[in-house]
């Protein structure tokens, strides 16, 4: 007989809040720049349309929203860290290119039904506390036989080791969904298969490059929300440690220089969807 569970039920709004801290510490557009690229190939993939109503979801520093408004898209990017979004804002001024800022939760968006042409997040909406739901809301804005992308870091590659690897020095909550889930070609069909005609999805590669493991430790480190915090969160024996373990796998999965110079390939699903008409 199944003994039942006495774990407390996870609170995802408290876990909503801790992420929007996690996300608003360092500073993510600094990673966000070295990642545009995913965000050209993705928009390119979707084959957005010029004159397009679009919505970048989690969207960040505004890599997304930028690659859809250079494509002469009317493109609005949500976040839930108004500091992202005024990057975002800065760097559309700095190019010229006209793009609406809105503080959003994933999981609550304040949009109509169906206003959009095209729904995209890349790296941002996987993170949401409660993915059912902000995979409900990503549809519900998607007009019918609008297009759906996502970019999502897969649990099997470079990313997602890295999550475990700083999940083992400061632990998750409990019962926390992997936000690597998205990056699985079934779950993602869970999520939003039954409110889309078509599904398509190809595994790509991102290369990080940096000038050497203990740099790239240093850069995560200072800028990205959950590497910060977990540093954070340790006494300086915790942060050695910590940070060995990131060297060692760097390590594993680095392609390496004479120069100490380290080229990181990191796998994510790129996938493509038509809402159902």
């Amino acid at each position: 007989m199944a003994i039942p569970s006495t774990a407390p039920p996870l609170d995802l709004e408290a876990l909503k809040a801790k992420q929007r801290l996690t996300w608003a510490s360092g500073d993510y557009s600094a990673v966000g720049a070295t990642l545009q690229l995913i965000s050209e190939r993705l928009v390119d993939a979707a084959d957005l349309q010029a004159g397009w109503r679009v919505l970048d979801i989690a969207g960040g520093s505004g890599n997304t929203a930028i690659a859809a408004a250079r494509l002469g898209c009317d493109v609005t990017c949500t976040d839930y860290v108004p500091s992202l979004l005024e990057r975002a804002s800065e760097r559309a001024a700095a190019e010229r290119l006209p793009i609406q800022v809105r503080e959003a939760d994933a999981e609550n968006l304040p949009f109509a039904d169906g206003e959009f042409d095209a729904v995209l997040s890349t790296l941002g909406v996987m993170f949401a506390a409660n993915q059912p739901k902000a995979a409900a809301e990503l549809l519900r804005v998607t007009r019918p036989g609008g297009t759906i992308a996502i970019a999502s870091w897969t649990p099997d590659g470079f990313v997602g080791a890295m999550l475990r690897t700083v999940g083992k020095h400061v632990p998750p909550p409990v019962l926390a969904q992997p936000p690597t889930r998205w990056g699985t070609e079934r779950v993602l069909e869970e999520l939003i298969g039954g409110g889309v005609d078509d599904i398509a999805h190809r595994r790509r590669t991102y290369t990080f490059r940096l000038r050497s493991a203990d740099h790239f430790v240093r850069f995560f480190r200072d800028n990205y929300g959950p590497t910060h915090k977990a540093f954070e969160a340790l006494d300086e024996e915790g942060g050695r440690a910590l940070r060995d373990d990131l060297i060692a796998l760097v390590g594993l999965h680095a392609r390496t220089s004479g120069t100490g110079a380290v080229a990181i390939p990191s796998t994510y699903l790129e996938s493509i969807a038509i809402r159902t008409g």
